[in-house]
């Protein structure tokens, strides 16, 4: 019987992604090892590995898909010694990969306003059954719609989410029949438009589907703006001791280039390490304290972003910190970051110096407890010995979970980083 080769779950909280493309085609041999197909993921794209060998018997899914659900069927591979035919009796046995799953999956992904249970499945005027999604059936009712009136594009025929809203778009929107009263007075409550409806514009647009990582972004920080109580401490801290280290440094080898990024990796990393309380993270009825001090850095991508995880940081030296990030950056640019390289640690690091921004504050990464939001260092008028002088200044915002860090420690914290920022030799010790 032929193998099914199912959509993979690259990472523990993947629920769908793109196939972006196949690298074998239908007669094509394939062995144990060879790679079949990459897959986008909100944050990286990944080979996908034959386990076994065969014949690429049938493509379900074409190069390109978005949204395709983990674990929906994408291929079909034949044993030795099976020919074609033995895809007709797969083909009746094992429905073909539909778009309910997909839009079940971009439900759970995607907050909605909570909304009544769908309508039942229905039928046609002629008796036969409609065979139609709950999502479907349900922005049909919202909308006033007979959904038996449109027509399906899904596996046989099935109505999906998509045609119901293009058949709205296209002007088939019918209101549903307004209540009256026993007086016989129309009832002022009107039905709302569907939530999918293409809402107006002022001119002419290009429309941008969304890619999965932008949808995750979309998701997690609409989650943490929501149910994460933020507050926000700043503090200034004088560079000059700082840049004038990292010039020695930097003239004693051609090996590595350490920037400014890297010293604030690292006072981070010592800072939580001197107040272990930082490092951890909400767990619902419980706070996580971590031992390891993992630092995700924010990254700027094609699409969004992504936060990249320098492990150990406070064990690990500037030059250590600064290949490692040069070679995490790297791959994330180019989409080749591991879930392991990017997932976990309690404190991100946003630095928006390099454009010149002089403050700003960041909005926590879920399940993280904090993130320090990096300004440009710039020449401004300090209070020295009771003197006027000039110092290079660079503000920093911490934001903070406040279920997790109360403002005395995340004010703690800042002292702590400032101490290592203005005076960079206690980092050596």
């Amino acid at each position: 019987m032929p193998i099914t080769i199912t959509m993979p779950a690259l990472s523990p909280t993947m629920t769908e992604g793109k196939l972006a493309n196949w690298q074998v085609k239908e007669g094509d041999s394939v062995a144990s090892g060879d790679v079949l197909a990459e897959i986008e993921t909100d944050k990286a794209t990944m080979e996908v590995e034959a386990v076994d060998e065969g014949i690429v018997g049938k493509i379900l899914v074409d190069g390109g898909t978005e949204n395709v659900a983990v674990n929906t069927p994408i291929a079909l591979l034949l044993e030795e010694g099976e020919d074609a035919s033995a895809l007709d009796t797969v083909s009746a046995a094992a429905p073909a990969p539909a778009a309910a799953p997909v839009e079940e999956t971009q439900v759970a992904v995607t907050p909605e306003a909570p909304a009544s249970p769908a309508p039942a499945a229905q039928t046609a005027p002629d008796g036969k059954r409609v065979f139609s999604s709950p999502l479907a059936r349900r922005i049909a009712a919202d909308a006033g719609l007979d959904i038996a009136s449109i027509s399906g594009t899904g596996p046989r025929g099935r109505i999906v989410k998509a045609d119901v809203e293009q058949y709205i778009a296209s002007g088939g929107a019918k209101a549903a029949p307004t209540p009256v009263t026993d007086t016989g007075a129309a009832a002022t409550t009107a039905p709302a438009p569907a939530a999918s409806a293409t809402p107006p514009h002022a001119g002419e647009h290009e429309e941008i589907p969304l890619n999965g990582m932008r949808k995750t972004i979309a998701k997690r920080l609409t989650e943490a703006k929501q149910t994460i109580p933020h507050f926000y401490l700043t503090i200034e801290c004088e560079l000059d001791n700082l840049l004038a280290m990292r010039k020695e440094l930097n003239s004693r080898s051609d090996e590595y280039k350490i920037s400014v990024n890297d010293f604030i990796i690292r006072a981070s990393a010592l800072a939580l390490k001197k107040l272990p309380a930082a490092n951890a993270i909400w767990g619902g009825d419980k706070i996580l304290q971590y031992k390891d001090i993992d630092i995700s850095v924010a990254v700027a991508v094609d699409g969004g972003l992504i936060t990249p995880v320098v492990r150990g940081a406070d064990q690990k030296g500037l030059a250590g910190i600064s290949n490692e990030m040069k070679d995490l950056a790297g791959k994330a640019k180019e989409g080749k970051l591991m879930p392991e390289e990017y997932q976990g640690g309690c404190f991100s690091i946003s630095n928006l110096g390099m454009f010149g921004i002089k403050e700003f504050s960041a909005v926590i990464n879920p399940p993280q407890s904090a993130i320090l939001a990096v300004g440009a260092g710039e020449q401004r008028p300090v209070v020295k010995d009771g003197a006027l002088a000039m110092a290079t200044v660079m503000s920093v915002t911490l934001s903070c979970d406040h279920r997790v860090i109360d403002g005395a420690v995340g004010a703690e914290l800042l002292q702590y980083f400032k101490g290592y920022i203005e005076e960079p030799l206690t980092m050596m010790l």
